[in-house]
């Protein structure tokens, strides 16, 4: 019988995190704003995810001070060192980071500063290495810093149609750091992308609460208040179950 890949659920609150400690998952990514590719939560999300988690799952917090790209300045990267700081005292099991410089690497003193920040806490690179200018000498740029784990869709939208790029990419890693595959994950796509051979899989299994006025508060509401991403507990199932039937496991 084969491993059975872990399962990481992007979380954005507490009942969230109840969904992954029932589908039995390893980790939550905690964040906040999915839709705008996942920002720093607030420490008093990370205190209650924790909470809601028991110690059943691991609570890793998304640390990114805005959307709109990875290249960073200095005061942007103290901001988000703090939270580092913040978030593992609030108790996350690690922080998931992710900085370029302007020739699309990553950024080797502001990822250092960041992974000094965590201390012992976990610490993971996000899809930032998807906007890389070459993810392969990427992977050996994240070994070189310490990093734990990296997620990745291959470069591609979704993590299936990245497959091929995914899977020279854990050949690259052997071993030396886990490529966790996420992005479009669906239980369709689980065996497609599993047999990449990533130990891991991270998904939203996510749905759409439709919004509820024609008042738009701010820009990027341009029909009023809008939706609002939230999981999908049958959705998680069915994407866990898919995960262990791959692996050999019961569901």
């Amino acid at each position: 019988m084969s491993a059975v890949p872990a399962l990481e659920l992007i979380a954005q609150d507490a009942a969230a995190v109840r969904v992954a400690v029932e589908i039995g998952a390893a980790r939550v990514e905690l964040c906040q704003a999915l839709a705008l590719g996942g920002l720093t939560p607030s420490i008093a999300t990370v205190e209650h995810a924790v909470a809601a988690a028991a110690g059943a799952v691991e609570v890793h917090a998304l640390i990114r001070v805005r959307p709109g790209g990875f290249r960073y300045d200095d005061d942007e990267v103290s901001v988000m060192a703090d939270d580092v700081r913040a978030a593992v005292a609030a108790g996350a099991t690690g922080v998931v980071v992710g900085c370029l410089d302007k020739d699309g690497r990553f950024d080797r003193e502001q990822m250092l500063r960041l992974r000094d920040a965590a201390g012992p806490a976990g610490f993971a690179a996000h899809r930032a290495i998807d906007l890389s200018a070459d993810p392969l000498e990427a992977i050996d740029d994240l070994i070189a810093l310490g990093v734990d784990r990296v997620l990745t869709s291959g470069g591609a939208s979704t993590a299936l149609a990245g497959a091929g790029t995914l899977a020279a990419m854990v050949a690259r890693a052997d071993e030396r750091i886990d490529v966790m595959a996420g992005g479009g994950v669906t239980a369709d796509s689980v065996e497609g992308i599993l047999r990449t051979g990533v130990p891991a899989i991270h998904f939203s299994a996510k749905r759409t609460v439709p919004g509820e006025s024609g008042v738009s508060m701010g820009s990027a509401e341009t029909d009023g208040v809008g939706s609002y991403d939230t999981v999908d507990v049958g959705q998680a199932r069915r994407i866990a179950a898919a995960v262990r039937a791959f692996g050999g496991g019961a569901d």
